[in-house]
């Protein structure tokens, strides 16, 4: 008897993985810009100019803004001087390697992966 039950037990155990194996994973939804912001910037930066500038200037409304350019916060040198506003390109190459755009400047971050690059960017141009 013992070994009936066991061997049944066995069989809706092979049958149960063999059903798992046969249905698809649902798509893993991408994270969004507003959560990769939360993850990858904003321990640098706000999205609100009423809350205080932290080491990065707040980015609300950064697309069209003159670089540079924020009141109120302190910018590199090298930032401080270039000459232009900030639009998705220039947002994209900024993120891949900021001293690549800007050599001089201190910000270290960089994200290798477009789509990333992709999603932040389009959550601020939301903020706009």
């Amino acid at each position: 008897m013992r070994a009936i039950v066991l061997g049944l037990c066995t069989a809706m155990v092979l049958v149960t993985r063999g059903a798992d194996a046969q249905m698809p994973l649902p798509a893993a939804k991408p994270p969004d810009g507003a959560t990769l912001f939360k993850q990858q910037c904003a321990v640098c930066h706000t999205t609100s100019l009423s809350e205080p500038a932290r080491q990065g200037p707040p980015l609300v409304k950064v697309v069209g803004r003159p670089a540079g350019k924020t009141e109120g916060f302190k910018y590199s040198e090298a930032l401080s001087k270039v000459d232009f506003a900030w639009d998705e390109t220039r947002l994209d190459a900024w993120l891949s390697n900021p001293q690549a755009v800007i050599p001089g400047v201190t910000m270290v971050y960089r994200q290798a992966k477009p789509e990333t690059r992709a999603a932040i960017i389009t959550y601020l141009k939301e903020l706009n």
